[in-house]
């Protein structure tokens, strides 16, 4: 249902920070009331009694130019339809493909911006790094400069089977690309070398350490399970730490050992495309938000992960809230009570007594319902 130029009432929802029950009123794609329950009235009214509602969410992590294989697919499949208003893509393109990538996001509901390969090619191949002429300045550069509003990062693919011989060069040209534009780094880590202590001697207060609880060998923990000097320090510096769950990405182990020595993440994220979307483990951002309940997390942090969380590092805090006079972007998701099997990339299976269910979601002036 289209709301840009209808007064639209959200019914009977509430907050998961205190349970309250309000009505919201949209008016013009806006927010324009937010009443007591069940006493606003509109043409057009959704009833969301038993449901929460929170901002949108917002996945930080995702592929999402339909074309590319294995790591691409259509917006609004792990949008809107899976109740996420906002999707930032982790480097599906590079300069070479950022003008299709702007196409597709013309055409679809799911609000969108994305990371811009540091490799000219992005995905087109899945060692888009082990050239290092592939990493063209100029180039990367000029994309930036003709989508600033789209291009909030670069994103550098930092394992070895991305960069082959090419070890951590590729980061460090990333890192003096990074200065030039002005803008953080996402970095996807995964098996060495380059060892992870080189990568992330390297960034700075607000670069993105993505894939932070894979359980391969060169991870962000000893022998022990303590969190390596290294990481500490960089989560000092301000280095953000971003689920980005994906095929091979998340270990409930390796999450239960961060848990229990404080390394929190800063964003929950699926790394979703269509190949992990259809046959798992990721299946929907609601998925590996339930993983982290089960985990032992509440709601209220779960949630704040794929809102304010998110909508702070990308410095927009208008996304991330309720408020009369902001442009509405909201889900609304129940949370049900029973048996949910939730396997991680590892292979392991857990058992949730609870989830979390999208309901539906409002961006860029519209419903739709999930």
């Amino acid at each position: 249902m289209t709301i840009l130029e209808q007064r639209f009432v959200l019914r009977n929802v509430r907050t998961v920070q205190d349970q309250a029950r309000f009505d919201i009123v949209m008016e013009n794609g806006f927010i324009t009331d937010i009443a007591a329950a069940n006493t606003a009235t509109a043409p057009h009214v959704y009833d969301g009694t038993n449901q929460y509602v929170s901002s949108g969410w917002i996945d930080m992590h995702v592929h999402a130019h339909a074309k590319l294989e294995p790591y691409g697919d259509a917006i609004d499949e792990i949008g809107v339809k899976q109740g996420v208003a906002t999707i930032i893509d982790a480097g599906s393109c590079g300069a070479d493909q950022i003008e299709e990538l702007a196409t597709e996001i013309a055409k679809a509901k799911t609000n969108v911006y994305a990371f811009l390969n540091i490799s000219r090619i992005g995905l087109q191949r899945i060692d888009e790094l082990s050239n290092l002429a592939w990493i063209d300045a100029a180039k990367a550069m000029k994309a930036v400069c003709n989508y600033p509003d789209l291009i909030i990062g670069l994103k550098a693919r930092i394992s070895r089977s991305v960069v082959k011989e090419n070890g951590v060069e590729p980061l460090r040209l990333a890192r003096t690309l990074s200065d030039q534009v002005s803008l953080p780094l996402m970095v996807h880590i995964g098996s060495g070398p380059p060892r992870i202590e080189e990568v992330l001697e390297l960034l700075q207060k607000d670069d993105i350490v993505t894939h932070y609880l894979n359980g391969k060998a060169n991870n962000l923990f000893d022998s022990e399970g303590k969190p390596l000097r290294e990481l500490a320090a960089a989560i000092a510096r301000g280095v953000h730490l971003d689920v980005g769950h994906g095929t091979a990405s998340f270990s409930f182990a390796v999450a239960e050992n961060a848990k229990l020595h404080g390394i929190h993440p800063g964003t929950i994220s699926t790394d979703i495309y269509r190949g992990n979307r259809v046959n798992g483990p990721v299946y929907s951002l609601a998925n590996v938000m339930s993983k982290f309940l089960y985990l032992g997390y509440s709601l209220q942090d779960v949630v704040s992960a794929v809102t304010d969380r998110a909508a702070g590092w990308l410095s927009r805090p208008e996304l991330g809230r309720i408020r009369v006079g902001d442009a509405a972007h909201l889900t609304l998701f129940e949370m049900k009570q029973g048996a949910l099997s939730l396997t991680d990339s590892e292979g392991e299976s857990r058992i949730a007594d609870r989830y979390i269910e999208p309901k539906g979601v409002v961006v860029n002036g519209s419903f739709t319902a999930c």
